[in-house]
């Protein structure tokens, strides 16, 4: 029916004479403009959110993809004892480490060209292709899984395992796409909020993942040939860490091609990736968003091993803290509050930013993170270390990873607004190539943030190959916030205060 949005339903092109949008075949919509108040009011406002809510689901199980190895390779260490892990497998600390980190090498290079995608296919398209390539990773990784050493003999190849979980990269580039494709929905004046809604979807997913998985495995659990029974008798069955996911992800791919739609204006613009990446700006908070975003993927990827690593007694094999809550037959690690704290926090973060200024936000956010970080170092100290209170210290480290991640996503825009000389921080009267150089910076700024879940997890392999401990690297990272702090006072409290104002 012509004039509504079930006019996208039509097998032929149609014309909404009211809204000035042209529905097309492939669901595709002309004539996009979210800035028309009539167009948006009318139609506009209810399509961006359907495209918006099934975005935010398939990019949270692109990050969920992404974040599976994280509490998946500490399954497969070498037990405490030297003997093969709870699944047969025996891959050393540092080999752990590289199947944690390796997802996030791969997802942050993605991001890159996903960035791209939308304008070259279309959003509704590439979500339907960037959900359907989730499939590969999942099912990779079930089967390799599956095939565990007998008696520990055979079992796949550390080499092919390390393949497989780079594949898991795939979810984290999903991240990029879905922002881009999101951006051209919304006007400027809910966009924060959209950006900020789709983020937070997004992230969530590695919490989910990490409370989910040992629930899956454990309802799932049975008898399984080759491995010894562990104390109940039973052997968790791990590849439903990956199989659970297959049917949500089908249904992300059904939904996205049933539902989302295709912009015919949402187009990249080149020449503005080529100007951003001339501007000092960009490195300087692309370095910054590693202390934040990067922090929150690198420590949830690595909180589940430190916490098997910190806390097993050598002698017992035995680690009472790593799964203190029972559901049913499945014991929960804790390690999932620290991706979930830190996800709910980041609406937060961009809140508080559009408040008291972004620049302000990230500030405290470091300090906080470096105070976290020093009282984390004082947990571990004693010859028992206090679990309880190591776990309440690293949480304040994960809420401000997340509050950062929304204060920087408010202080991106604002300082390429102020740098074009618009003093409006919405973007109300900022010019077109402004906005256009933003949306760029934004998708760097993205990508090379992602690179600190490679880079965290690393330098935690690191302290522990060079030291035995992992106090080194707590320090290095508690150096490394203070660092961040005073980079962002230079370059951006002290110059804008100067200035009466603020970013």
């Amino acid at each position: 029916m012509s004039g509504t949005p079930d006019a996208e339903h039509a097998p032929s092109e149609t014309l909404d004479q009211t809204a000035g949008l042209t529905f097309r075949k492939g669901r595709w919509i002309d004539g996009w403009e979210p800035e028309n108040d009539a167009q948006w009011d009318k139609v506009g406002q209810k399509i961006a959110k359907r495209n918006l809510g099934f975005s935010i689901y398939a990019e949270f199980l692109g990050f969920i993809v992404w974040g599976l190895w994280a509490i998946v390779a500490v399954q497969l260490q070498v037990s405490a004892k030297g003997g093969p892990g709870p699944y047969g497998f025996s891959f050393d600390s540092n080999q752990v480490f590289w199947l944690i980190s390796m997802p996030s090498l791969v997802g942050a290079t993605l991001r890159f060209p996903y960035t791209f995608m939308v304008s070259k296919f279309g959003g509704r398209n590439w979500t339907i292709v960037s959900a359907t390539l989730l499939l590969i990773p999942t099912i990779c990784m079930t089967i390799a899984i599956a095939n565990h050493p007998v008696d520990g003999v055979g079992g796949t190849s550390y080499g092919v395992m390390l393949l497989v979980a780079a594949l898991a990269g795939f979810g984290g580039g999903n991240f990029a796409s879905s922002m881009a494709n999101i951006t051209f929905f919304y006007p400027q004046r809910t966009k924060g909020w959209a950006l900020g809604l789709n983020a937070a979807g997004g992230n969530i997913g590695s919490a989910v993942a990490q409370f989910t998985v040992p629930i899956v495995i454990s309802l799932t659990a049975g008898v399984v040939t080759g491995i010894a029974p562990g104390p109940n008798g039973l052997v968790k069955n791990l590849p439903m860490a990956g199989w659970f996911w297959i049917p949500f992800i089908v249904v992300a791919i059904i939904c996205a091609f049933l539902f989302m739609n295709n912009l015919s204006s949402a187009k990249a613009d080149f020449s503005a990736y080529a100007v951003a990446f001339k501007d000092p700006h960009l490195w300087l908070l692309s370095f910054l968003y590693i202390g934040t975003f990067g922090s929150f993927i690198g420590l949830g990827g690595v909180f589940p091993k430190l916490i098997s690593d910190q806390f097993t007694n050598p002698d017992t094999g035995l680690n009472p803290y790593n799964t203190p809550i029972q559901i049913g037959s499945a014991a929960i690690a804790l390690s999932f509050l620290g991706p979930l704290v830190g996800s709910l926090a980041r609406p937060y973060g961009g809140r508080l930013a559009d408040r008291f200024g972004g620049a302000i936000i990230t500030v405290i956010s470091f300090l906080a993170m470096a105070i976290g970080t020093l009282l984390v170092i004082f947990t571990l100290l004693p010859a028992q270390p206090n679990f309880w209170l190591f776990l309440i210290c690293f949480l304040v480290i994960f809420v401000f990873t997340g509050v950062g991640n929304g204060s920087m996503y408010r202080m991106i825009p604002t300082v390429f607004a102020f740098k074009a000389g618009q003093m409006d921080a919405a973007h109300k009267s900022a010019g077109i190539d402004t906005v256009r150089k933003t949306s760029a910076a934004l998708g760097i700024v993205s990508a090379f943030g992602a690179y600190g879940g490679f880079l965290v997890p690393q330098l935690f392999n690191v302290s522990k190959e060079a030291y035995g401990d992992y106090l080194h690297v707590l320090w290095w990272f508690l150096a490394g916030y203070l660092v961040f702090l005073v980079i962002t006072v230079i370059a951006y409290i002290v110059p804008y205060s100067r200035k009466g104002t603020r970013v």
